[in-house]
């Protein structure tokens, strides 16, 4: 009982030093990603870009992303983590800024895919980087409280979007390559102040005593000792080959297909509501739905890891998604239609924690640099499909999104029927193993 008190201590010790910065690195990372959805407002009119040349311009973000993760989680685990997110936050911060320069649908595509190369090793990275600091009974609280960067970039960038669109022609710049200015920069700067303030592991980590190092490193060391039945092949095969990885990674494309075809399009689903409203008022309004993304990510993770439980929270993570989907495409009023975005935003993101919590008690020790990455890097691919279906879906219906948002809202239907396949995948492992 004393050695549990002190473990929690520790851990919470950790998190406190630790996941303030982290939660900042990932704000900078998801500006730079959603900053398009925002920028879409002005800059698809001033360019002349269709649906479908936005969409694909979008989703073109994860092709990059997905060839670079998984040799970036490799390099990751040679230069260690502080050189190697400090090198790619100021690429990528530059790539940002250089969006300013896009002018026609291939310049777009071009920039969006470098700029998904250049992000490629950040989360995958930090998955990776977050298994050395927590044991999996804190994982999946830890990974959702650093993921709660996200709807504070969905807040945050509605506020500078907001700001940004509304300087339209000051210095003889458009607004929305403002927006790509002001928030590619601090990528930049922050990377360079990365391998000052970044512990790679921690025993480099001056703010924890000898003890506390020894006793983290025990915990870590005990569970790595012990295997589900889905573990030992991965001592001696090659992670990127084994079934379940795979099976990971479609269930996390499905998830990323309603993610991030949901985030792209946000601000312009809700100004379709009506479509006389300005678009500074769109991107406040676009905030409302980050509030749900935080609340679900928080409150999901905390009971799933509070109960040990990971399959059921997921699950019911989905539905809350294929319902807020359906009734934003569906509902006759815009305050029903932003009430179901708000609902899908809690269960999108809801699902973040229990997925990467059961992804890693799945995975052995000796598989999670490889294996995290692919997940992330194939399941990512999600998140070129959904903004171009949406894109192409909505060209070609009568430019109304109801068709586009039935469309994601069926991705969470596949995603829970692979989950319950991963279940019972895992169920006939176990009773083999016994």
């Amino acid at each position: 009982m004393h050695d549990q008190v002190n473990q929690d201590k520790l851990i919470g010790r950790i998190s406190i030093r630790l996941l303030p910065f982290l939660f900042l690195l990932y704000i900078i990372s998801y500006l730079d990603r959603i900053n398009l959805s925002f920028a879409a407002l002005q800059m698809n009119q001033e360019l002349q870009f269709s649906d479908q040349a936005f969409g694909l311009g979008a989703g073109i973000f994860f092709l990059g992303y997905c060839l670079f993760g998984i040799p970036s989680n490799f390099i990751i685990e040679k230069l260690g983590p502080r050189r190697w997110i400090s090198i790619i936050m100021v690429v990528w911060g530059i790539v940002t800024v250089l969006m300013c320069q896009v002018r026609d649908p291939l310049s777009f595509a071009l920039m969006r895919f470098l700029l998904g190369a250049a992000e490629a090793g950040f989360f995958p990275g930090m998955l990776l980087y977050l298994t050395y600091w927590f044991p999996r009974r804190h994982y999946g609280t830890a990974v959702a409280r650093f993921m709660t960067a996200i709807p504070a970039a969905g807040l945050l960038g509605s506020a500078v979007a907001a700001y940004a669109l509304s300087i339209h022609g000051f210095l003889n710049i458009s607004g929305w390559k403002w927006l790509f200015i002001v928030t590619g920069g601090p990528a930049v700067l922050i990377g360079l102040l990365i391998p000052f303030l970044m512990p790679d592991r921690p025993r480099h980590a001056a703010w924890l005593k000898e003890e506390e190092v020894d006793l983290l490193e025990r915990m870590l060391s005990a569970e790595a000792a012990q295997a589900t039945p889905d573990q030992p092949a991965a001592k001696e095969r090659n992670a990127l080959l084994l079934p379940v990885v795979w099976l990971f990674a479609l269930i996390y494309f499905t998830l990323t297909v309603s993610m991030y075809g949901f985030t792209f399009w946000l601000p312009q689903i809700i100004k379709a509501f009506e479509s006389q409203q300005s678009d500074v008022t769109t991107s406040l309004l676009a905030a409302i739905p980050a509030l749900f993304q935080a609340a679900g990510m928080l409150l999901v993770a905390g009971s799933s890891d509070r109960r040990k439980e990971r399959t059921f929270h997921l699950a019911f993570a989905n539905l809350l998604t294929f319902l807020g989907l359906v009734l934003t495409g569906l509902a006759p009023q815009p305050v029903l239609k932003l009430a179901g975005l708000c609902l899908s935003a809690f269960g999108i993101w809801g699902a973040v924690g229990p997925f990467w919590a059961l992804t890693r008690q799945t995975l052995s020790q000796n598989s999670q640099a490889a294996g995290l990455a692919l997940i992330n890097s194939v399941g990512n691919l999600g998140g070129f499909a959904g903004p171009y279906l949406i894109g192409l879906i909505k060209q070609h219906s009568q430019g109304n999104f109801t068709a586009s948002l039935l469309t994601l809202a069926s991705a969470s239907v596949f995603a829970t029927i692979l989950l319950l396949l991963q279940r019972q995948r895992q169920s006939k492992g176990s009773a083999t193993a016994t």
